[in-house]
C-alpha cells in the first residue's frame, strides 16, 4: 500500500511515513496494496499520480466508447418504431445523456473521484451510495455480456467457433489487461484506435459510392414491426428508454476522468475540452453510431434477415462486400473483435470499481479491486450463457428507469442544491463526515424509480408507459432539490471537515498526512481527523473498521482532532 505507481516512469517511489517507526496497524493484501493494479479504486486519485495529460485522459476515455452495442440498439429501435420515430428518440436521449453528463463529468475530474464517491457526497450520504454501487455494477455487467455477445458472434462467423464457446473466450480475453490497471488500458485503447477509426469508418465510405441512394430509402422505413408511417409519441417515448439505458455509461468515463490532472491558467482550455469530450461527448459519438448501426441494418435487412441484421457482424460484412469481396469475412471480423475488446476492458475494470465500493462497506474489508474482476466477468458469462441478446429492448428500457433516476439525482444536485447553498459546495466523500443516509438524492432516486418502474409495467396507461424514463427524470430533478430544502440540507454533512472543508486554509492541497492505522502518507483531500485513534486516518482505513463504532459522527462530544502541520512535498526538479 506504500507504493504509488507513476504513469511517467511505471516506477514506484515510496511514499515515507511523516512520524516513528512501528507496526501498522492494518496492512493490506498484496494485490491490494499495489496501486499499479488497484489506481486507488475505494479512493480518491491523488495529484502525484494524476500525471498523465488532458489529452491522454481523453483519448483513453473515448477508447472505451468503440463499442457496437450501439449499433444493436440504434438497429433495435428503429426496426421496432420506423425512422422517424426511432432516430428522435435517438437523439432525445442523447440530449439528456449529454446534459446530465456535464456537471458530473466536472466534478469528477476537479476532484479526483469516481461515480461512486461522487454520488455519496452528491446527496446520498455514505451507506445511500451503496444501492448506487449495485446499480452502476450491473450496467458493467449488462453491458459486458451484450458487447461479449456480438463478439462471440463474429468469432462464430468468421472461424466457426460455437456461439457458446465464443462467450468463454470473450470474457478470458480481457482478464490479462483489466488485471494491470489503468496503465494498460491506456496502452490498448492507443494501440487498437487506428484498426477502430477505419473499420468504423469504411463500410459507410463504401454504401456512399456504391449505394448512394440508401440513406434516401431509410429515411422512409417503417420499421419491421409494423410500426406506422411518421412520427408516433408512444414510438418516441418507448424508444427514448431503451436509449436512455445507456446514461450510466458516464461512470465508466468517470473512472477515467479521475485521473485528469489539475486544471490550471495554464492547461484550462485544453482540460475544459478534454472534460466535455471524455465525459458527456461521449453520446455524440454514441448517437452517430446508434443511428449508423441502425443504416447498416437497414441495407443488409433484405440479404441477411431480420435476426442476423440485428447483429453488428453481419451489416459489416454485407457493406464492405463491394470492395473486399470474400476478405470482407475477416476484416468484419477484426473491427467487431477489436471494438469489443477495448469496451469490454472497460466494462470489466469499472465493474470491479463498483464491486469493490460495494463490498467495501458491507465487509469492512479489501481483499482488492483484482478479485472482483472475477465476480463481475462471472455474471457476464452467465448472462451471455442465458441469451440476453434476444431480450434487447425489454432489458434495457427496465434499467433506464433506474439508471437515470440515479444519474438525474446526482446531476440536480450538482447543478442545483450547490448552487444555491442546499449543499455543500464541495463534494465529500469520506465516511468520518458524512451521514449514512442522505434523503435528497437518495430518496429522490428511490421515489422516481418506484414510479417509473410501475409506469413502466404499465400501472398508469399506455402513455405513462411509454414515458416512464421522463418521468424518473422529472420526479429525481424536482425531488432531490425540493427534499434537500424541506431537510435544510442537514443530512449532507454530519460533522465539519477540518482537514480540507470549506473555509480551511490549505496551502497546497497535496500536502499529506501519514495515517495513523496503515502509516502510509496521503494527500489531505483522502484524510479525516479520527477521535478514535486520535490523529488523522485514510479514507479507506476508514472505510474499513468496523469497531469505531462512528464515535466522530455520533457523539458531539468527540470534536476535531488536532493534526499535526501536514507534510508538503519538494517541488520535482
Amino acid at each position: 500500500m506504500t507504493d504509488i505507481a507513476t504513469p511517467a516512469t511505471g516506477e514506484a517511489p515510496r511514499q515515507e511515513p511523516q512520524e516513528g517507526p512501528g507496526t501498522p496497524r492494518r496492512s493490506y493484501a498484496r494485490l491490494a496494496a499495489d496501486e499499479s493494479r488497484e489506481d486507488y479504486s475505494l479512493r480518491y486519485a491523488p495529484h502525484s499520480f494524476r500525471r498523465w495529460s488532458p489529452s491522454t485522459v481523453a483519448g483513453t476515455a473515448l477508447g472505451g466508447i468503440a463499442y457496437l452495442a450501439d449499433f444493436a440498439i440504434g438497429a433495435s429501435i428503429v426496426f421496432t418504431y420506423g425512422f422517424t420515430s426511432g432516430i428522435a428518440s435517438i437523439l432525445a436521449a442523447a440530449t439528456i445523456i449529454f446534459l446530465t453528463g456535464i456537471p458530473i463529468a466536472r466534478a469528477c475530474a476537479k476532484y479526483g473521484l469516481d461515480m461512486d464517491l461522487v454520488t455519496r457526497g452528491a446527496g446520498f450520504g455514505y451507506f445511500g451510495s451503496t444501492l448506487t454501487s449495485l446499480i452502476y455494477a450491473s450496467f458493467t455487467f449488462i453491458f459486458f455480456a451484450l458487447e461479449g455477445s456480438i463478439m462471440a458472434q463474429a468469432m462464430h462467423q468468421a472461424v466457426g467457433l460455437p456461439v457458446e464457446a465464443g462467450y468463454l473466450v470473450t470474457t478470458l480475453i480481457v482478464i490479462p489487461i483489466v488485471f494491470r490497471g489503468m496503465g494498460a488500458l491506456a496502452k490498448v485503447q492507443a494501440w487498437t484506435q487506428p484498426v477502430w477509426i477505419v473499420g468504423m469508418v469504411l463500410p459507410f465510405v463504401v454504401l456512399a459510392v456504391e449505394s448512394p441512394g440508401s440513406w434516401g430509402a431509410f429515411g422512409s422505413f417503417t420499421g419491421t414491426e409494423g410500426a406506422a408511417p411518421g412520427f408516433s409519441w408512444i414510438a418516441f417515448g418507448l424508444g427514448t428508454g431503451v436509449a436512455l439505458s445507456l446514461i450510466a455509461q458516464i461512470g465508466e468515463q468517470a473512472d477515467y476522468l479521475r485521473f485528469m490532472p489539475a486544471r490550471t491558467e495554464a492547461n484550462k482550455r485544453r482540460w475544459n475540452l478534454a472534460v466535455l469530450a471524455a465525459g458527456p461527448g461521449w453520446v455524440v459519438i454514441g448517437a452517430a453510431k446508434q443511428i449508423g448501426g441502425a443504416f447498416l441494418a437497414f441495407v443488409a435487412l433484405e440479404a441477411v434477415g431480420k435476426t442476423h441484421a440485428l447483429e453488428p457482424i453481419a451489416p459489416q460484412i454485407e457493406a464492405l462486400k463491394p470492395w473486399l469481396g470474400t476478405f470482407a469475412l475477416p476484416a468484419a471480423a477484426l473491427f467487431v473483435i477489436v471494438s469489443q475488446v477495448k469496451i469490454n476492458v472497460t466494462n470489466a475494470y469499472s465493474g470491479s470499481l463498483s464491486w469493490s465500493n460495494f463490498f467495501s462497506r458491507i465487509t469492512h474489508k479489501h481483499p482488492g479491486r483484482v478479485w472482483y474482476i472475477f465476480l463481475n466477468l462471472a455474471i457476464a458469462l452467465t448472462l451471455m450463457e442465458m441469451n440476453m441478446f434476444a431480450a434487447l429492448n425489454k432489458l434495457l428500457g427496465f434499467y433506464s428507469n433506474v439508471g437515470i433516476a440515479w444519474i438525474a439525482a446526482v446531476a440536480a444536485d450538482l447543478v442545483i442544491n450547490k448552487r444555491i447553498g442546499l449543499s455543500p459546495r464541495y463534494i465529500e466523500f469520506k465516511r468520518a463526515y458524512l451521514h449514512a443516509v442522505n434523503p435528497a438524492g437518495f430518496g429522490a432516486m428511490v421515489i422516481a424509480s418506484t414510479v417509473s418502474i410501475l409506469a413502466f409495467f404499465g400501472l398508469f396507461g399506455r402513455y405513462a408507459e411509454a414515458f416512464s424514463t421522463f418521468i424518473a427524470a422529472g420526479l429525481s430533478l424536482v425531488l432531490c432539490p425540493l427534499i434537500a430544502w424541506l431537510t435544510k440540507g442537514k443530512y449532507y454533512l454530519a460533522r465539519p471537515n477540518p482537514v480540507n472543508g470549506p473555509g480551511v486554509e490549505i496551502a497546497d492541497i497535496t500536502a499529506t498526512h501519514t495515517c495513523a492505522v496503515c502509516e502510509t502518507a496521503y494527500e489531505l483531500p483522502d484524510i479525516a481527523d479520527c477521535p478514535v485513534q486520535a490523529g488523522p486516518v485514510c479514507s479507506l482505513c476508514c472505510s474499513l473498521d468496523a469497531e469505531c463504532g462512528d464515535v466522530c459522527r455520533k457523539e458531539p462530544a468527540a470534536g476535531p482532532v488536532p493534526l499535526p502541520m501536514p507534510v508538503v512535498r519538494e517541488p520535482a526538479g
